[in-house]
């Protein structure tokens, strides 16, 4: 199933592809979202904070702790703008249903995922712990959209977990919006096996013995499938899951294989495993050995080729 950059919308942060909507009129532009990513994707920009009238220059906003409320105002206390970020969060929230993934600015009190600091009345640090008013409301309407931070997208792990996420989910609204069938759900299945297997093996079984379900209608079925696919892909794939996965692969083949093509794959595996080799590098070898020896179930495999190839992701793995 080929995606092409119009058919996958990403809602992200204004700030982060250049707009300058942050409160001293700047912006925090993001090379990989605007220059990588971003020649793939189309992009819906936000600034929550713009949007509920606040001007550009405007005074600081932040997360003011009050009694056991936690607001976003001035650090004085004045200009509240707790309630209407969260409407405007959720009126986002409901365009985000065709969204296939949301990017939200770092320690932003409005768009931040995760970790934003908090204040008391008197102007005292507390415990980071606050979620940002807009994307807290953005991401409790849409649990399984696949949700990252521009900071976290810095590190080569969570960048490849949120992309591959990412085109996961845009293929499964897809899939839907061509009408799921059973059968269909099946293939969608089969496709992502050695994916679900590389991130989490108790979910890889799990999903398996969902589908062999009588008991569930096509929609719970689904419902179910997809919720515990995007959890399993949450989970970050380790060096020793893509390795047993790898494994796994090696293993259609070995048959076809001389026994010094066998022992460089293996070499290749296990140098991976100990950290000696990118992920691309065993893999690379896997696709020459799949164009030599075709094998239909492992070409209709989405973990040969999760993502775009031009992204690169796997090079940091």
């Amino acid at each position: 199933m080929s995606l092409d950059k119009k058919d996958i919308i990403i809602g992200i942060s204004a700030c982060l592809v250049g707009e300058k909507v942050r409160f001293d009129a700047s912006n925090k532009p993001s090379n990989f979202c605007i220059n990588e990513f971003g020649q793939h994707v189309t992009y819906q920009s936000f600034c929550p904070e713009v949007a509920v009238g606040l001007p550009i220059p405007r005074p600081t906003i932040r997360q003011v702790k009050q009694d056991d409320v936690i607001k976003v105002c001035r650090p004085d206390g004045t200009g509240d703008v707790t309630d209407a970020l969260t409407a405007y969060g959720e009126k986002i929230a409901k365009l985000a249903k065709k969204f296939s993934g949301f990017i939200f600015c770092a320690k932003s009190p409005s768009c931040g995922m995760e970790r934003v600091k908090v204040y008391s009345t008197e102007g005292d640090a507390l415990p980071a712990t606050g979620v940002g008013a807009f994307a807290q409301a953005v991401m409790e309407a849409n649990p399984l959209l696949p949700c990252e931070e521009n900071g976290r997208l810095n590190d080569a792990v969570l960048r490849e977990n949120f992309v591959a996420r990412v085109y996961a989910y845009r293929k499964w609204q897809a899939l839907n919006e061509q009408g799921l069938t059973k059968h269909k759900l099946m293939t969608f299945h089969s496709q992502y096996k050695y994916t679900v297997m590389s991130h989490d093996l108790v979910a890889y079984k799990h999903l398996g013995r969902l589908l062999a379900r009588a008991d569930l209608s096509l929609e719970d079925m689904a419902k179910q499938y997809i919720a515990g696919l995007m959890a399993a892909l949450k989970v970050k794939a380790t060096r020793k899951m893509h390795a047993n996965t790898l494994a796994h692969i090696q293993g259609y083949f070995s048959k076809y294989l001389t026994k010094e093509q066998r022992q460089e794959l293996c070499h290749q595996i296990n140098d991976y495993r100990k950290g000696l080799l990118p992920l691309i590098a065993p893999l690379t070898l896997i696709k020459h050995y799949l164009l030599t020896h075709p094998k239909d179930y492992l070409a209709q495999q989405v973990y040969l080729d999760p993502y775009p190839s031009e992204l690169k992701l796997r090079y940091g793995l």
